[in-house]
Parts: structure tokens; sequence; C-alpha cells
């Protein structure tokens, strides 16, 4: 099992929080009688959910057809979610209402309503048809956090064309491996994004992919930084001059419920990430019921904000669809939180003031945060008085996304920036489950800090021993028991990896990857990966492909890589790795490694700290012992090393992990 989140004397299980008084009075959800519909019958409250939630064009007229491990919901349905999005709300009298609080990094900024939302998409549809894109074919977006990113996944969906987003911090070999995994027919990017006050480039890594995309037959570039890029003639077009004469009038096409809504590429436990598949009816009542109900949305006044990129899932779920299905006001920041507008950038950059984020909450009123553990511990690192500088009063509900929160850093979100009057709803879901699955409700829900609580309404959760039994109390892996409208509908191209990565372990049970423990209340405790998968600031990295990428350099014969604890980012890559017979060690050659993997996989995956090692612990039939690599480098005792097939090799080991410097 992966190691226990760490719960200081002070933070115990037994400190609870209940729903302020005053908050609990006009919550949406006061009592537990959503968890009682549900229990009694569940296909009929998501059934109920799909119809007061969603539009349909067409009604379902199955609610589930569940073949294991395939589901398919409200099945016979025809909607689309670029309508349930934009136009209902228009036609609902709602086309002046503010979408988004657009702010980039430089400090521009875009005010942009419903209908101004809904005249871009429909544009942008119509430039996507002229290029030849029909309902089925797959679109990969590779893009900054500006607004032609929404505005280019509502297009898609209002067509049908599925879309596949890359994190902007990807390399080139990322955009390749799922470019070509999808057989994506168009790229849709930009010339750069701004990243801590400098334009960090976009389309230069789509020009070098490019040359191995064989399927891509255009690509639509957003000029937001003004780099001089290379534009090939034929293939290569400017957003802005293709929206100029685009029209308006966009019809939302009616859709299938099951209707391929967007592959997302996640990482599993080998080298080759994985294509989760979302359809269309399912994953969006999903997503827009939990974003109503764990922020307790007031679309009518409410400023909500989720701080993720919407190159990951909680971006799709909770800046995009979520929010626009519910008709809410949104904000979203292009840069990080460490770039102050530019009237503070003076002198060193590491003495500008920390505040964007406050800042940002401040002059829009923002009501809802939703935002990583990571970042959170960020802030506490910085210091309680860059918030304690700002009116931060308008904020009712604070979330958490991505990670187990550490209880310290629960408290100090509760203290500092909720002012302990505002509920935290500590999120748990997946790439794979489309939505949240375990949170409190901030109405009914009395927290504790560092625990998840337990499941929304509709949702089951059991955790279970290595031989499938029940867990009652304890640590135990977690499963899920009965399918949910936003499950995924398999790994793209490969049903049979989809059975055995989520459906095998145990039988009948969807197995998260995930550990857990139940306290002595029932309250869930995420426990965090027992699979070769790492959790890096709430982004999983699996060790094969951090692996081959090291492997990939020509200096390294062998690798290992192991997720280490680390109080930042959750968890730390850190890559041992034994040269080839030609090549000495040194620092310089150690940087270099590191290096290479940032720029085949993207920074996220550069590992913290690189170890040069003559040898790697092996059982005797060859088996890398992972568990001492870890126990190593987080300098704890070694437990039973009778298997090794080398003993000397763990007090050299030791000597390099001491020796080798971690960089940030």
């Amino acid at each position: 099992m992966a190691g226990q989140v760490t719960i200081g004397d002070f933070y115990s299980e037994d400190r609870t929080f209940p729903p302020p008084p005053e908050f609990r009075a006009t919550a949406l959800v006061k009592d537990r009688s959503m968890w009682d519909e549900a229990n009694a019958d569940y296909e009929a409250f998501w059934a109920r959910q799909a119809r007061e939630l969603v539009t349909w064009f067409e009604d379902f007229d199955t609610v589930l057809d569940w073949q294991l491990p395939f589901a398919k919901w409200f099945v016979g349905g025809k909607l689309n979610v670029s309508y349930n999005c934009l136009d209902r709300h228009i036609e609902a009298g709602l086309g002046d209402k503010v979408a988004y609080y657009w702010e980039g990094e430089p400090g521009d900024t875009v005010v942009l309503t419903y209908r101004q939302l809904h005249a871009e998409v429909c544009k942008f549809a119509n430039v996507l048809k002229g290029l030849g894109l029909k309902t089925g074919d797959r679109a990969l977006i590779y893009m900054p956090m500006v607004l032609e990113l929404p505005i280019a996944m509502l297009a898609c969906t209002r067509i049908g064309v599925a879309h596949s987003i890359v994190f902007g911090g990807f390399s080139p070999d990322s955009i390749m491996d799922r470019c070509n995994d999808a057989e994506a027919r168009i790229i849709i990017t930009a010339d750069a994004g701004y990243r801590r006050g400098v334009a960090s480039g976009l389309k230069v890594n789509v020009d070098a992919a490019l040359a191995q995309c064989p399927t891509v037959e255009n690509v639509v570039v957003v000029n937001r930084c003004g780099l001089d890029v290379e534009m090939e003639p034929g293939r290569d077009h400017w957003w802005h001059e293709l929206m100029a004469t685009a029209s308006t009038d966009c019809a939302a096409e009616p859709l299938d419920s099951e209707q391929l809504l967007f592959l997302l590429y996640t990482s599993g436990t080998t080298a080759k990430p994985k294509g989760i598949m979302h359809t269309t009816g399912g994953y969006l009542t999903q997503v827009a019921f939990s974003h109503k109900y764990t922020f307790d949305l007031r679309p009518e006044s409410d400023v909500y904000w989720c701080g993720a990129d919407i190159g990951w899932v909680t971006g799709h779920s909770y800046i995009v669809y979520g929010p626009l299905c519910n008709g809410a006001t949104s904000v979203i920041y292009e840069g990080t939180p460490d770039t102050p507008r530019p009237e503070f950038r003076q002198g060193d950059p590491a003495a500008w003031p920390k505040d964007r984020l406050w800042d940002i909450i401040e002059r829009y009123g923002v009501t809802q945060l939703y935002t990583a553990p990571t970042a959170i511990r960020t802030f506490m690192k910085w210091g309680e008085q860059w918030p304690a500088a700002h009116d931060l009063s308008s904020l009712r509900v604070l979330g958490t996304v991505g990670e187990p929160i550490n209880p310290e850093a629960w408290m100090w979100y509760h203290t500092h920036i909720g002012r302990e009057r505002c509920p935290i709803a500590d999120t748990w879901w997946q790439t794979e489950t489309g939505g949240h699955m375990i949170s409190p409700w901030p109405g009914v829900t009395t927290t504790k800090p560092g625990s998840a609580c337990g499941p929304i309404p509709g949702i089951f959760i059991e955790l279970v021993d290595d031989e499938g039994q029940v867990v009652q109390r304890g640590g135990g892996y977690l499963t899920i028991t009965k399918p949910w409208p936003a499950i995924l509908r398999g790994i793209w191209g490969s049903p049979e990896r989809y059975f055995d990565t989520y459906w095998s372990r145990f039988d009948g049970r969807y197995f998260a990857g995930d550990g857990a423990k139940l306290d002595d209340d029932g309250y869930l405790w995420l426990l965090g990966r027992v699979d070769d998968v790492m959790n890096v600031s709430g982004h999983r990295i699996s060790t094969a492909e951090v692996e081959s990428a090291l492997v990939d350099h020509p200096a390294v014969a062998e690798a290992a890589v192991v997720g280490a604890n680390d109080e930042l980012t959750g968890q730390a890559i850190i890559g041992y790795v034994i040269l080839r017979g030609t090549y000495q060690a040194s620092d310089v050659l150690r940087e270099e490694v590191r290096q290479h993997v940032a720029k085949k996989l993207g920074p996220l995956a550069r590992p913290k700290a690189v170890i040069l090692v003559p040898d790697l612990p092996k059982t005797r039939s060859g088996k890398i012992m992972r568990r001492l690599l870890r126990d190593v480098v987080e300098g704890r005792s070694l437990g039973d090393t009778t298997t090794l097939a080398d003993q000397s090799v763990v007090e050299e080991l030791r000597t390099r992990a001491l020796d080798a410097p971690a960089e940030d």
C-alpha cells in the first residue's frame, strides 16, 4: 500500500468542522435526502438529475445499459453540449450574463457574455466545417489558458467533433503520440502563451511533432504573443483570419447520448499513455450535478474560479462544461500565481509580490475557489501576509483537487483563505471518473481536515483487501461497485486494455489504483497511488514513462524511477540511473539527463533528482526492488532485504543518494 497521509497530533481524526450555521441555513442541500433517494433507486435518481440539469432534443428511453465493463447511459437520448452550455441560457434571457472574466498574465482582460461566447463558438464551428471536419472526427488542441481554448472545445462539441487536449507544458513527443493515437485531422494551437512574464512557444512544438503526424491536414494558430512563427502555406492558418469571415449562425447538431465528446490521455503503469474516452449525456449530467452541489452554486450571483489548467480533466469538467451548463460566471487566469500585474513587477523577480490570486479574488468578487493542495502548500511557504493584505470576504466555498490534502495545509486554507467561515470541499475523482466521486457537501457534511469524507449521492464506494473482501475499518483498496454516468467508456482503440487496467484486479469492481482508509466514524482518507503511477502536483505520471525517457538518453544503460514523498508536490520523481560504460558520472551529465526527460515528456516529468548508480537492487529473479529505492531516498529503515541478489548494492545507493543534489 502507498504511504499514509501524515496526520499530526494536533489534527487528529476527531477534529471536526460542521457547516457554519449561517451557511447551512441557505444551502442548496441541508440534509441527506439525496443520498437516501440514490440508495433507494440510483438509476431513477440519475435519470431525474439528467432531466433537471440537461436539455434533451430527444428524451432517453433507457437509463443504463450495463454490460461489464461497458456502460451506456441515457440510451436513445439526443442532446448537444454546446447547446446546453450556451443557447439555452440565451433563450432563457441570460445572453448578457457574464460567462467568463478572463485575465491574461500581462494584465490584459476580457469580459465575455454568454451571447458573445455563443457567437464566437458558432464562428469557429463554421471554420471547422469549412476545413472539412465532421461528426466523428478528432481535433487535437494544444493551447495556453486563453479564451480561444474553451471556444474551440465548444465549437467541436457543436458539430460532434471529439477533442483531445494536450497540456501546454507537454513536449513535441507527447503531441505526436496523442495525435497519432487519436488520428487527429486538425491541430488547434497558438504561437505561445505567457508563463512568468515570458512568451513560452507552442507552435514550435507543434511543428516539431508534425513531421511524424500524417493524419493532420490543417493547423489553426492563435496569435497570442506576436511571435514570429513558421506558417506552412495551405496547412497553417491564423485563427483571426479564419474567424474574420465566419458566420455566427451554426445550429447545434443533435447528438446521441453516447457520442464521443473527448479523449484525454493519462498515464498508466506502462510507458504508453492511454486515451480515456468520455461521451456526451452521462458526462454532462454528472459534471453539472457535481459542480452545482459541491460548490453550492448560485449562478445568479456567484463568481466561481477553478484555478486548474483546462488541459487537465479538472479544467474540462469544472472550468468549461460543468460551469457553463449551469449558467455560471467563471474566472479564467492565464498565468502563474507568482507573476504580479505589470505595475508591481519591479526589480528582482524573486522580490515580486506573490499575491496575484488574492488580488484576482478581491477584484472580481470570487465566491468559490477550487485549487490543488500543491498550490496551497506553495501559498503557505510564501506566507500568510499575502492573502492577509486582501479582502477575501466574497469567498463562500473552498475546494481542493488533484491529490490528498494534508491536514496542516487544510487548516491553513481554512484559516487564512476561508477565514474560518468557508466550508472546504476536498474532492476525490480521476480523469477516468469524469467528475466528482468523493467529496463533502458544504451544507451537509461535518468535515475533518485531510479527509475527503464520503461519496456524493449516486456513487458507491467500498474498500477491499488483497482478496477482494470488503474492509469496514482501516486501510484497503478503493473500488467503485456500480457504474456512474460520467464513467469512462473505455480506452481509445484498446478495449482489452480497458478491462485489464480497471476491472481485472477485483471481480465486478472498478479499481481506481488508489488506497484509502476508513476511520471509526466511516470517513474516507485517501492514501495515494498503490500502483506504479506517481502523483506529482496532482498530475499522474507513470514510472514506466519516465524510465523510458531516461533510457532514451544515449548515456543511460538502465533506469528505475520512484515517487518519493515531497512536502510541496505530494510526490517527487527520483530517477536512479546506470550509465553506459563509456560515460563518466558528473553533475553536468546528471543535469543533462534530467533535462532530457523534460524534453521528451515535458517539465512536469523532469525528475527532482537523478542518482547515478553502479547497480540497482534486484531480486534473484532480476526484478528491481522499487520499495528499497523509495526507502533509500526517504531515509527509512530498509526492512527485509534477504531477497536481494547483491546486498552491497543498498549501501552504495545510500551513499549516492546523499551525494545527489535535488533540483527545483
